[in-house]
């Protein structure tokens, strides 16, 4: 018997989340410096803002050339495409 595609965690397991956990709030401000276990409690903590940082691929200069070819030839079809024909 398989398993159902929603309860699959492949995809999902590394999902950006912007609600995190405490623990995860204070590994964050630990990193920042704004953090001391003697100073800080754990409750009351300060707001965190999360971003997602989304990287565009950047294309090959074998794709730019075919990317390329492919727009002069849609505009060479749609050029012909654009013509009204004459009905006798």
């Amino acid at each position: 018997m398989s398993q159902h595609p929603s309860l699959k965690l492949g995809a999902s397991a590394g999902k950006f989340r912007s609600v995190i956990k405490r623990h995860e709030k204070v590994k964050e401000l630990a990193e920042k410096d704004k953090w001391d276990e003697e100073k800080n409690s754990v409750y009351k903590l300060p707001k965190v803002k999360r971003i997602l940082f989304k990287i565009k691929k950047s294309k090959s200069a074998d794709d730019e050339e075919g990317a390329g070819e492919t727009k002069a030839a849609d505009a060479e079809g749609a050029e012909g495409k654009s013509k009204p024909e004459d009905k006798k």
